[in-house]
């Protein structure tokens, strides 16, 4: 991949208006003068790959080169490569930077990876990013972000990676702690909570809020999340083929005949 990419997507699942975006757009800026950002009006975390087939899909231009859409991550890829950017399709999509870790299980709800997914498939290289955050720190959520991510971006432009991947890219939560940047591979958390809360409305119909409380655990060496347990920045190659090739061969083997 060239260093410099020729035009830039940015997108995200935590809304047009969400500080990380912003961030994420100053890094696309340094990388090139021919940015776009394409994003959900509203906030579509967890929404994993889903796309809107049941209703007509509405967007805004809001500024220059910076619109938002009334749907998913996957349908912002969508509008922006089919139908908003003219005259040929991003060299460079970047996603995020979300607010929290995308690491381990999560991989599989996150609307930043998907957006990231979905830029795959368009045969655009593409690059989800996310930070642990300090919840309490509201001025500033994104510090590491802001000092590594324009230099972690660089250095995964300058490599090259088969068509079908894409990298996903975790940021510790205290800037003055990290040690380092490490290439690691997706890990499976051994403590996780999900909790629902019942609640009634107004007039007595039960509705229900869904949450999860994560832990790291123990953690697996190499993986994501030893990575940032250690305080290092993650970078996860991920690949759209969810073959598992070993059983898939043992299938081959066992079952494949002719009726």
């Amino acid at each position: 991949m060239q260093p410099s990419p020729r035009r830039i997507l940015v997108t995200n699942d935590d809304g047009i208006n969400a500080p990380g975006l912003e961030i994420l757009e100053k890094i696309a800026h340094e990388l090139s003068d021919d940015v776009w950002t394409v994003a959900p009006e509203v906030e579509q975390s967890g929404k994993g790959h889903a796309l809107t087939l049941t209703e007509p899909l509405r967007y805004r231009q809001v500024a220059e080169r910076r619109f938002a859409v009334m749907g998913t991550p996957t349908d912002c890829v969508m509008l922006a490569t089919h139908s908003i950017i003219p005259d040929g399709k991003p060299t460079l999509l970047l996603s995020g930077i979300n607010r929290g870790g995308n690491l381990a299980e999560d991989m599989t709800y996150s609307g930043t990876i998907a957006a990231a997914m979905e830029g795959t498939i368009c045969g655009i290289p593409s690059i989800a990013l996310s930070q642990d955050v300090d919840k309490r720190n509201r001025e500033k959520p994104f510090p590491t972000a802001e000092k590594y991510g324009l230099e972690i971006v660089r250095s995964l432009i300058e490599e090259s990676w088969e068509d079908g991947i894409l990298l996903n890219v975790n940021f510790p939560t205290d800037v003055n702690t990290v040690k380092g940047i490490r290439a690691t591979h997706q890990g499976f958390r051994s403590e996780a909570e999900l909790f629902i809360e019942e609640r009634q409305d107004l007039r007595n119909n039960n509705y229900y809020w869904i949450g999860f409380r994560r832990a790291y655990g123990n953690a697996v060496e190499a993986t994501d999340l030893e990575a940032m347990l250690e305080d290092n920045i993650s970078v996860t190659p991920l690949h759209l083929d969810l073959t598992h090739y070993t059983t898939y061969n043992s299938l081959r083997k066992s079952i494949n005949r002719d009726f």
